[in-house]
Parts: structure tokens; C-alpha cells; sequence
């Protein structure tokens, strides 16, 4: 909670380090788009065809783009998409930190007046916050497609007409609702990535325990977080 706590209050107040913070949206967020793209179409494309047959058994088939669409925006796409970050980023930025603090580099900067946590930790947990939901976007927007290839192909609905039905429930509440949940959980993310790494000991078997905690922790804590941010976007 310390750790969070002062990561908040330097993230608000500057100095901002601009191109640190590109760098970390570039290894963030550039480079998990194929990953979050490609899990995002199989999610949407198992989606569809499993409830397209299950809704087929009672007249329904016609409603499976509404089932894609809305459980791809409003728990799937951002639930697999921050599981997938914080496994591929939140794991990076653990082993980087944590070779940092056994090789005694932290220490170093601390040594010449320089904040840790405002030099490697902020501006890795806004490249996670800003770059988080914009992955979400693009994840969610594949996992309807990838829904609207199953259901065209394999389920015989017209394109136009899924793609109709996909859209025409989904209101902002169901956009927004997905999206905040990516800020809690890049925030996350970033912060048990940083906390593991920073207090990393133990040579090179400290850095691999430390990183094996860091994607159990995120995985526990992403699926805790949607869940109680579910019932709060509910009640609004």
C-alpha cells in the first residue's frame, strides 16, 4: 500500500519523464498487441460458435452477435487482455526491477539523489494505464470479428446482420464499464509487478521466484477485482 501510495503522488506531479514513459508504451503496449489481437479472435470465435449451437436448440440463433459483443466488452476483453499483459509485461517488469535490485543498481540511484520510484516505477505504470485499455479497444473489436467469422461460416447468419445485432444492445454503460476496469487493473499490474521486483533478494533464483509470484499474484488479483467491480457498475 506504501509502494501504491507514493507511486499515485509522483505520478501526478512532475517532473514527467516523457520518453521513458514512450519507451515503456512501446515494450507495454506495442509489442502485446499481436498477443491480446490473436487471444481476443479465438475468444470470440469459441464464444460464437458455442452459444451459436446452444441458442440454436431454442430458436435463437439470431441473438449470438448480442452475446459476442456484450460479454466481450463487458468481462472476456478486458479480463484476458490485463491476464495477458500482466503475464507478459507484469512478469518483464519484475525480472528487469529485480535484476536492478540484486545487482544493487537501485541502490545506486538512490546513492546519487535519484527517486527509484519516480525514475522505474511511474513511468511503467502509466504506459499499463494508458496503454491497457486502448489494448481492450482493439481486443474487444477483434473478438467480434472473430464471432462474426464463426457466426457467417459456421452458423449461416449474414454479416451485416451480426454485425447489426452485435452493436444494438451496447450502450455507454457497457463501454465504460469494460474500460474502467482496465485502469484498476493496469494500476495493479503495475504496482505488484514494481513491489516484486523491488524487493527482490536472493541473486538469480530471488529474480525467478519473485517473477513466478508476480503473474500468480496478478492472475488472483485481476479475477478478484473484476468481480467487485462488476457488482459496483451493477448497482450504479
Amino acid at each position: 500500500m506504501e509502494l501504491a501510495g507514493m507511486t499515485v503522488n509522483r505520478m501526478v506531479t512532475p517532473p514527467f519523464d516523457w520518453r521513458e514513459l514512450g519507451r515503456q508504451m512501446e515494450i507495454g503496449g506495442v509489442r502485446s498487441l499481436k498477443l491480446a489481437g490473436v487471444i481476443a479472435v479465438f475468444t470470440g470465435m469459441v464464444l460464437a460458435l458455442q452459444t451459436g449451437y446452444t441458442l440454436a436448440a431454442f430458436g435463437a440463433k439470431m441473438y449470438v452477435g448480442e452475446v459476442v459483443a456484450m460479454a466481450l466488452v463487458r468481462e472476456l476483453g478486458p479480463v484476458l487482455t490485463a491476464l495477458t499483459v500482466g503475464g507478459r509485461v507484469g512478469a518483464g517488469i519484475t525480472a528487469e526491477l529485480g535484476s536492478m535490485t540484486v545487482s544493487e543498481q537501485v541502490e545506486a540511484l538512490r546513492s546519487m539523489g535519484a527517486d527509484p520510484i519516480r525514475k522505474l516505477v511511474v513511468p511503467r505504470v502509466w504506459a499499463l494505464v494508458i496503454g491497457l485499455p486502448l489494448l481492450v479497444v482493439l481486443a474487444n473489436a477483434a473478438g467480434i470479428a472473430g464471432g462474426g467469422i464463426i457466426a457467417t461460416w459456421e452458423l449461416g447468419i449474414d454479416a451485416s446482420y451480426y454485425t447489426s445485432h452485435a452493436l444494438r444492445l451496447m450502450d455507454f454503460g457497457d463501454y465504460f464499464s469494460g474500460l474502467a476496469k482496465t485502469v484498476f487493473f493496469a494500476f495493479a499490474i503495475g504496482i505488484i509487478s514494481a513491489y516484486n521486483g523491488l524487493t527482490a533478494s536472493g541473486g538469480a533464483d530471488g529474480v525467478g521466484r519473485a517473477t513466478t509470484d508476480t503473474v500468480v499474484a496478478i492472475a488472483i488479483t485481476v479475477l478478484a477485482l473484476d468481480f467487485f467491480l462488476t457488482k459496483l457498475f451493477l448497482s450504479l
